[in-house]
């Protein structure tokens, strides 16, 4: 007996089929609607699966004879078996019954046994060589292969295996991310939901929840039955290991031996008001004489705002328009202690306009480069920025604006991310008041609110 299996989009596309290969004397064993490719048993294609066969040396007929169940043949009538017994056709159905509801029931396992079932699955059907020559399908069937146009679909091919796997691993890491979200206690969800609301990054989020639950099962304070946790422990963990991270990234104030400091960064961060402030401090309370240079020839009227300044605060100010001109600006203001320089405000994210201004802070005094950042400024782009000056070796960063946001998860990204030490913050527009220096305390007490 010759037995041969179709998968077809319906039972009269499969007629012809059997008609061709095994003759009008054929009869269908069995029928069944089965499901091919998809995830997990999911958004597979409807297919019919039809089992014909043929007794040996069979001929004759009209049309193919279809019948629900063979007839059994007595001991003494039976044929002899070519190609595929009996045996063989119970062990594929049976092999493919089971296929079918491991991957019905995958969906219905947690994560990881989803996994493990469906590789299960997909090496089992790798079992079976495809019919993908002559050959092989002769050896598969017993008959002659059939022509190219009626030959089977071939099997699922190596970049469809690993998209389905890839796939799966991101459904899996969703799912497990949604029961850890589940399970994390209500203190720490508090701690993790304020810092994403002060645009700390995802990913130091993430790190520092797991640095503070770490200390909390070391301290023996997380009550592993009730998952009860005190909110303030929490807090007082968060402070600890923010401070540990910023250790050393204090810039600190003016040193009394910095005879030039430049100012650089994107239009409209507030440099000129910057360099006003800190001019007025290092003349008013440190008794320093101090002088200006601006290159800022390109904004309307920005010369004339830092000369306003100038006046106010009685220091010289002189004018650059080329490299050229730094030399001789320098030698008119050499009896000055200290020098402010304010640069143009340019678009930064383009390396060229960095490596521009980059040439102008070059100088044999002792110098300083402060890079002057909006913490109300999109982060990509800050990075972008930072990233950029970070090539000439600048890392000492000016923030302002701080009194015009609730977000200030910048300053730590900045610092974590590209190692920028955080030197001033400016929180007003009053000179000479609304500027402090930078203090760790302070920043990671406001990053992280009250604990209740």
């Amino acid at each position: 007996m010759k037995v041969k299996r179709y998968v077809v989009n319906a039972l009269p596309e499969a007629l012809p089929m059997i008609r061709n290969e095994l003759g009008v004397d054929a009869i269908i064993l069995n029928t069944k609607e089965i499901r091919v490719g998809g995830f997990l048993g999911m958004f597979g294609k409807k297919k019919t699966e039809v089992i014909a066969a043929v007794e040996a040396g069979g001929g004759g007929g009209t049309a193919v004879k279809p019948a629900a169940r063979p007839q059994p043949v007595p001991a003494a009538a039976k044929p002899a078996v070519s190609a595929v017994t009996p045996e063989a056709i119970a062990s594929i159905a049976s092999l493919a019954s089971s296929a079918i509801a491991e991957r019905q029931s995958a969906m219905q396992q947690p994560a990881k046994q989803a996994a493990a079932a469906l590789l299960k699955l997909e090496a089992t059907e790798m079992e079976l060589p495809p019919l993908n020559s002559a050959a092989a399908y002769e050896a598969r069937t017993g008959v002659k292969a059939p022509p190219a146009s009626a030959s089977l679909k071939p099997r699922m091919s190596e970049d469809d295996l690993l998209d389905e796997i890839r796939d799966m691993k991101q459904w899996i890491m969703r799912m497990s991310k949604q029961q850890q979200l589940q399970a994390r206690p209500e203190a720490l969800q508090s701690l993790y939901d304020r810092l994403l609301d002060q645009e700390v990054s995802q990913a130091l989020a993430d790190k520092l929840l797991e640095q503070v639950e770490l200390k909390l099962e070391e301290s023996d304070l997380l009550d592993q039955q009730s998952g009860a946790i005190d909110r303030a422990d929490v807090w007082r963990f968060a402070e600890q290991t923010l401070l540990d991270w910023l250790k050393g990234l204090d810039a600190g104030v003016i040193g009394s031996d910095t005879q030039v400091i430049h100012f650089v960064g994107p239009t409209g961060v507030g440099k000129t008001t910057s360099i006003a402030k800190l001019a007025a401090e290092q003349t008013l309370k440190s008794g320093r004489k101090v002088g200006f240079i601006t290159s800022d020839t390109y904004r309307i009227a920005a010369v004339d705002q830092l000369r306003t300044y100038a006046t106010i605060l009685n220091v010289p100010l002189e004018v650059v328009f080329s490299p050229s001109e730094v030399a001789r600006a320098f030698k008119q203001l050499e009896d000055r202690e200290l020098i402010f320089m304010d640069t143009a405000g340019r678009n930064f994210r383009n390396e060229l306009y960095v490596s521009e201004v980059n040439s102008l802070l070059q100088t044999n005094k002792r110098a300083e480069t402060f890079l002057v950042l909006s913490l109300t400024g999109k982060f990509k782009d800050m990075s972008m920025v930072a990233e950029n000056f970070a090539k000439y070796g600048i890392d000492r960063v000016l923030y302002t604006k701080q009194d015009e946001t609730n977000a200030n998860g910048a300053i730590l990204n900045l610092a974590m991310e590209h190692g920028l030490r955080p030197t001033y913050i400016a929180y007003g527009q009053t000179v000479p008041d609304d500027i402090a220096p930078f203090k760790a305390s302070s920043y990671v007490s406001q990053l992280l609110g009250a604990a209740q």
